[in-house]
């Protein structure tokens, strides 16, 4: 019943005669939301949570989340403090306090579990970054959207994002080809917030070596 109402919302908020045909897919109405939202942002403040489960451990992280266009990311951990995910438009950079070196690697050729999110930094069409889509209704009048990731077909099996009827992704839960499942809560976004341009510059701490990371094989 929640599917058939939204695409009933979704509907009523679309023109015809295009709305007639994609009414009937809710997942493709919704997606298109989703799209709408994103890409009218130039930035984006977010705090986040994170669990992951696989390989007999057990982790949950938090922090903030920055990201502006074009291509630019920043994963902030207060838990554990200090503990960075940069992405600088041309870089992705990783570093926890204590670690005998920076990890470095093209953006281009980054396949990270947080990468899926680099599609709300340029222009968003989520039905090409994820194939076979489906919807189903969850809690709180919100739906999830889930689908295969394009390009991590070899990694991740499922992504699915949790989105509210407007269209804002609340959290993503990827599962990933071993069964290992990591998950995303994301609360208090502030769209659009002005963020200096120096945030996403890394430097890294004295005396610490950068390494290329290996690309994916």
């Amino acid at each position: 019943m929640a599917i058939v109402l939204l695409s009933a919302t979704l509907y009523a908020q679309k023109r015809p005669p295009s709305a007639k045909a994609s009414a009937q897919d809710p997942a493709h109405e919704l997606a298109q939301k989703v799209d709408l939202h994103y890409n009218q942002l130039r930035s984006l403040k977010v705090g986040f949570s994170e669990s992951y489960e696989g390989l007999g451990m057990r982790r949950t992280e938090s922090g903030t989340l920055l990201m502006m266009k074009p291509g630019r990311m920043k994963w902030e951990y207060s838990a554990p403090a200090g503990k960075l995910f940069v992405l600088d438009g041309t870089f992705a950079w990783f570093y926890s306090p204590g670690d005998s070196q920076v990890q470095r690697i093209l953006a281009k050729q980054l396949n990270d579990l947080r990468s899926p999110l680099r599609f709300l930094l340029g222009r968003t069409k989520l039905e090409k970054e994820l194939s076979s889509l489906t919807l189903r209704p969850a809690a709180n009048g919100q739906f999830t959207l889930t689908g295969q990731p394009q390009g991590q077909e070899k990694r991740v099996s499922r992504l699915s994002l949790t989105v509210t009827a407007e269209g804002t992704i609340t959290g993503i839960e990827m599962e990933e080809a071993d069964g290992a499942l990591t998950r995303f809560t994301f609360t208090g976004e502030q769209p659009n917030m002005p963020i200096p341009a120096g945030t996403f510059r890394f430097t890294p701490p004295r005396g610490v070596p950068i390494v290329d990371a290996l690309p994916p094989v």
